[in-house]
């Protein structure tokens, strides 16, 4: 058996029948015993899938067979421990063989959206063979390091991820929107709460990158002249630079990791939301109807948010 990997992906690119894709995708990874989340859309595909080695690289080579996704080019990363589970357990396998269970990723989704991320402007997102039209300019890891040393504090750093990630993880100085979802960005953009960065060079970054291909084109079509993004986001950042960079603490991941660290010794800068003490884990809200997520340390992981505690 060999050894688990995940690979973190998208394309922006036209695609004319995101059914027909869907339905493509889940018999594909189904075969080759992948789990994980797809989504596709008529901008394109994004997805993060985990499996083993050899059924990540078929997956590849066969999704870029699909001219609109010929130009796919994954982010690797090492999948967690196995454990043994009962063959009557194991989905898309090889019969016969009692083998292990990768765990990053319970099931499998594959679905259709309008939009490959929610930022609610579906009809605003124009996408072509070369991927987001409008978008902001895509700086390599060295680049971004250059800009900042050329430019010094006239750079800004603007987080497209949800509030809470950042907690355990940001660049130095980087604006960190109130946002929940993906939706906030865009209203809290248009209300004018982030007018005083038109005249400053603008760094977005999220975890792959996907994010802020939208968040960048949405950000120039708004008013801000000088807008960049991270190419490969966070992920590529941190694999270049470690802990020697300008990123400071773990990166949240939507797997089974739930958080990782580029390097040994990375800052833990989250703190528990009960008890203040240093923590780099993520939590769900113990009420199986909320959705929050928030920093807590070992001795708190099951708690309720703010607004569960206080209710209780």
């Amino acid at each position: 058996m060999s050894e688990p990997k995940i690979l973190l992906y998208y394309v922006f690119a036209p695609v004319a029948d995101p059914e027909a894709v869907r339905l493509w995708q889940r018999e594909l990874c189904e075969s080759l015993g992948l789990r994980g989340r797809i989504i596709v859309s008529p901008h394109g595909i994004n997805g993060t899938v985990g499996g083993e080695l050899d059924a990540c690289k078929q997956y590849l080579r066969r999704t870029r067979e699909y001219p609109p996704f010929a130009a796919l080019e994954p982010k690797w990363s090492e999948g967690t421990a196995l454990v043994d589970a009962p063959e009557e357990r194991l989905h898309g396998v090889e019969r016969g063989a009692r083998w292990q269970r990768i765990t990053d990723f319970p099931r499998l989704s594959v679905k259709v959206r309008d939009e490959l991320v929610a930022f609610g402007i579906p009809n605003e997102t124009r996408v072509d063979s070369d991927g987001v039209v409008g978008g902001g300019v895509h700086l390599s890891p060295q680049e971004v390091n250059d800009l900042v040393a050329e430019r010094g504090d006239e750079v800004v750093f603007f987080d497209g991820r949800n509030a809470w990630e950042a907690e355990i993880g940001r660049f130095a100085g980087a604006v960190v929107p109130s946002t929940r979802t993906t939706h906030d960005f865009i209203a809290q953009i248009d209300a004018g709460d982030f007018d005083d960065l038109k005249g400053r060079p603008v760094v977005t970054y999220c975890t792959g990158g996907i994010r802020c291909e939208i968040l960048s084109a949405a950000m120039r079509t708004r008013g801000f002249d000088e807008v960049y993004q991270i190419d490969g986001g966070i992920v590529k950042y941190g694999e270049a630079f470690g802990n020697d960079g300008l990123w400071e603490g773990s990166l949240a991941v939507f797997d089974g990791r739930e958080a990782l660290d580029f390097a040994p010794g990375a800052a833990v800068i989250g703190r528990c939301r009960v008890c203040g003490a240093p923590s780099n884990a993520v939590s769900n809200c113990s009420d199986p109807a909320c959705t929050h997520r928030f920093v807590v340390c070992d001795a708190h992981a099951g708690s309720p948010c703010e607004e569960h505690a206080q209710a209780a």
